[in-house]
């Protein structure tokens, strides 16, 4: 007999959020008070096909059927009935990349993520040309470089766009984006809340010029902001979500956003001076700007909040992937002793033990790089721990090292901001590297240099992230002049405890100790990626760790 473990809201009252991660796609259903009412996952692990990486389209849907499914699963057996309907749904997925498609929807070329490096060329010329930093991972700079290339498949391309946005066209039909996930595909006009025009015409001569007949403009995702109306549920979009046919369609869904975006709105930094940094597979920092920045410089992206709002972006290809692999070798040591233990567990000493160890990591220097790293100026990854014969090889330092490893190339994007005067009131951190209370947290606010706040729904991640906004896309439906930074300020985060952590003195002396290190050992990852072959590597490692 199914357990009731409470009572289940009306599910018109409900949003469904689901996210595409780099390693898991999670979905998550909340209920009018915006807390969690269940969950589902789907592990899932990117390919390097011909030299680039990717994810089958099968695998999408097989990993978004599953973490529906397990939800569908988790709320049968909390509330005894299946949901066979919702209130809104949103869908969020890693950011940037290029997914093309011809008149009939076919994909042109397998689907190209944000850790792909091999449009360098590109990025760099259209930077110069548009006055804007362009980075390697932008929907523009794949689709320019596939021009430059001269690509068999440009000739059918009728539509391009993100994850995101190719799982909300299937579910409704909807060839849209939200404006933060549009943010990564081209630059945003704030003031129009769309592309910005005057560099779109620029890039339409450029590739009108080398490739006669096509017009970028007419590619693009319609840009909408959070809030507005970004069509409904089909019938052919519901048996996508419900192969079992119980799901039924016309339901609401909002803009699709990408994970930056769904990271803010999971942090409640939406509004100026506010910011916050996400870490899982990829880490990166938000700071909602105040005024644009003076210079243009290769760290910094220029993307925008869910609302629209101009915000600094400093992302760093390589985040918690590599302390995650050696999570698993501890882990696999315990096994081994006949101590097997969960990977939270492992995670947790190992994070305890980081408090332990020197401030400055004890001469001990760890690169987390298993991909190109653009902050670096490296196309390709090597991981590497490295320690001179006259430090203190124990766990404490290991850990403390492999924790400030994680951070290492955000600090240096951040101290670019720093130098441009952006001035930040507090960062939030979420991911699962801030679960174990108080040691990730701490020794973040000793890489930027700014207090850090984590909360409650630090955990939650992106998919709870979505799911608010789709539950802002109802009411902002009933309430026009509702705006998305009132109602997280009000209506979801009113009354979340934070806990903020200041930069103790000791880690901040000893973390910029650390970074003099290891930025004169990159010429170390350098020498490393020039003689070790990349293709010794399994590309399975590369697509583990959303910790």
């Amino acid at each position: 007999m199914t357990q009731r473990a409470g009572v289940l809201p009306d599910l018109e009252e409900t949003s469904l959020g689901i996210e595409l991660g780099s390693t898991n796609i999670k979905a998550c259903l909340i209920g009018p008070d915006h807390a969690p009412l269940a969950t589902g996952s789907h592990l899932w692990e990117n390919e390097l096909v011909d030299g680039l990486w990717t994810y089958s389209l099968e695998a999408v849907w097989a990993g978004v059927q599953g973490a529906v499914a397990a939800l569908g699963d988790e709320v049968e057996r909390r509330y005894g009935t299946r949901p066979m309907t919702f209130g809104s749904i949103g869908v969020s997925a890693m950011m940037h990349g290029y997914l093309a498609f011809d008149d009939a929807g076919e994909l042109l070329v397998p689907f190209r993520t944000w850790r792909n490096t091999n449009t360098a060329v590109a990025a760099a010329e259209l930077s110069e040309i548009l006055g804007t930093n362009i980075p390697l991972r932008w929907s523009v700079a794949h689709l320019y470089q596939a021009i430059l290339d001269d690509e068999p498949h440009l000739p059918r391309i009728a539509s391009l766009t993100t994850l995101a946005g190719y799982v909300h066209r299937a579910l409704t039909g909807e060839h849209v984006l939200g404006v933060g996930d549009a943010s990564g595909v081209f630059p945003i006009d704030p003031a129009t809340g769309s592309y910005d025009q005057r560099m779109l015409e620029q890039l339409g001569h450029l590739a009108a010029a080398k490739r006669p007949g096509l017009r970028v403009e007419g590619l693009l995702p319609q840009v909408l902001p959070a809030g507005a109306d970004a069509g409904r549920l089909t019938p052919a979009g519901a048996a996508l979500l419900d192969p079992t046919g119980l799901l039924r369609p016309g339901i609401p869904l909002c803009p699709p956003e990408g994970d930056a975006g769904t990271g803010m709105v999971a942090t409640n930094s939406v509004a100026k001076r506010t910011g916050n940094v996400s870490a899982g597979t990829s880490i990166f920092a938000m700071v909602v700007l105040e005024a644009p920045l003076a210079t243009v410089h290769h760290a910094i992206d220029i993307v925008t909040t869910p609302a629209g709002d101009p915000v600094a972006m400093v992302h760093c290809n390589n985040g918690a992937s590599e302390l995650d692999a050696w999570a698993g070798v501890f882990g696999e040591f315990a096994a081994a002793l006949g101590h097997p233990c969960e990977p939270d567990a492992v995670f947790s000493a190992l994070l305890t033990a980081a408090l332990k160890g020197s401030p400055d990591g004890g001469g001990l220097v760890a690169y987390n790089y298993l991909a190109g790293e653009p902050i670096a100026g490296l196309d390709e990854g090597r991981p590497l721990f490295v320690r001179t014969p006259g430090s203190r090889l124990d766990l404490a330092g290991f850990a403390r090292a492999q924790v400030y490893g994680v951070f290492g190339t955000l600090a240096l994007g951040m101290r670019v901001l720093a130098d441009q005067g952006v001035e930040i009131d507090a960062m939030f951190a979420h991911g699962g590297l801030f679960r174990t209370a108080g040691v990730a947290q701490r020794l973040l606010a000793a890489a930027i240099g700014a207090p850090v706040a984590v909360g409650r729904t630090a955990g939650e991640g992106g998919a709870w992230g979505i799911a608010v906004l789709a539950a802002y896309a109802r009411a902002a439906a009933a309430e026009r002049d509702l705006t998305l930074s009132d109602y997280l300020a009000e209506r979801v985060f009113g009354d979340i405890d934070l806990e903020v952590v200041e930069p103790d003195a000791a880690d901040l002396a000893g973390f910029r100790t650390y970074l003099e290190r290891y930025e004169a050992g990159l010429q170390i990852e350098r020498a490393a990626v020039a003689s070790l072959v990349s293709g010794a590597d399994n590309p399975k490692n590369a697509a583990e760790g959303d910790q």
